[in-house]
């Protein structure tokens, strides 16, 4: 097992995951995305002081690809970590597996727990995150008992492999309808940012910022203009969502990692 990195030292950091840590519909100005994970390393980069080539001392990849399920991130990504070597790996996984039909929490966290085992061989510093609380999110609610089973499940993990947890369960600003894109299943640049900081406090780097600082007010919606709102999104984004998911595909089929390698900000 790889000797635990103190905060102040990271100088690499590596994240893993899906279409959350991909950072979906966050756009960089680069014409791709950012997301939680290019803000956290961000905020870790500008801890570290500059080199001579105009680059913070610190490096980091992203090799999180959209729609990639639990058994595909660990063939695909967790041996990348063995490579890299990395002070720092963020490991957010099982998601996609859980909002399938029948799936089973209790034997997905099994999987994961067994990625966590490989990935704490090679990295200094495992993060990972609870899920979301979708209580107020249509059609997803109904989940709501899975997610908070799993989530039990990577508490325990944390606890029996001494990893850092972003409890995103707990954070309510991330209930608020603000804190989502207009697919209603990715986050808001906004919401990206609130998950950055919670997962820099998480492995107790302190922020200007709070993550569950209050929202401005928003316009409030009449019943008949919520209920065309909400048809509007199941036609553009649910039901293509759902077929996707029948017909075996997934959206990043011909995505790659946007960063493969450990490279300096």
């Amino acid at each position: 097992m790889a000797a635990q990195t103190g905060i102040s030292d990271l100088t690499s950091y590596t994240a893993l995951g899906d279409s959350f840590t991909e950072g979906l519909n966050d756009p960089d100005p680069h014409g791709g995305y950012a997301g939680w994970a290019d803000r956290l390393a961000r905020l870790l980069a500008e801890r570290r002081p500059r080199t001579d080539s105009g680059h913070y001392d610190f490096r980091y990849a992203n090799l999180a690809v959209r729609g990639r399920l639990l058994d595909q991130i660990t063939a695909e990504q967790v041996p990348e970590v063995r490579r890299m070597q990395p002070d720092l790996v963020s490991f957010t996984a099982g998601g996609n597996d859980i909002l399938r039909p029948g799936s089973d929490p209790d034997e997905v966290a099994e999987r994961f727990e067994a990625a966590v085992v490989q990935l704490r061989e090679s990295a200094g510093t495992v993060l990972i995150c609870t899920g979301f609380d979708t209580r107020d999110t249509p059609v997803l609610k109904h989940l709501r008992g899975k997610i908070a089973t799993y989530n039990a499940h990577l508490r325990a993990i944390a606890d029996r492999n001494d990893l850092a947890v972003a409890d995103i369960w707990a954070l309510r600003a991330v209930r608020d309808r603000q804190a989502w894109s207009d697919d209603r299943l990715h986050l808001s640049p906004e919401g990206h940012q609130r998950i950055a900081l919670l997962a820099a406090r998480a492995l107790g780097v302190a922020t200007t910022e709070d993550p569950a600082a209050p929202w401005p007010a928003a316009p409030v919606h009449t019943p008949a203009e919520l209920r065309r709102e909400n048809l509007h999104w199941a036609r553009e984004h649910l039901l293509p969502w759902v077929g996707r998911r029948l017909r075996g595909e997934s959206s990043g089929d011909a995505v790659e990692a946007k960063r493969p390698d450990l490279t300096p900000l």
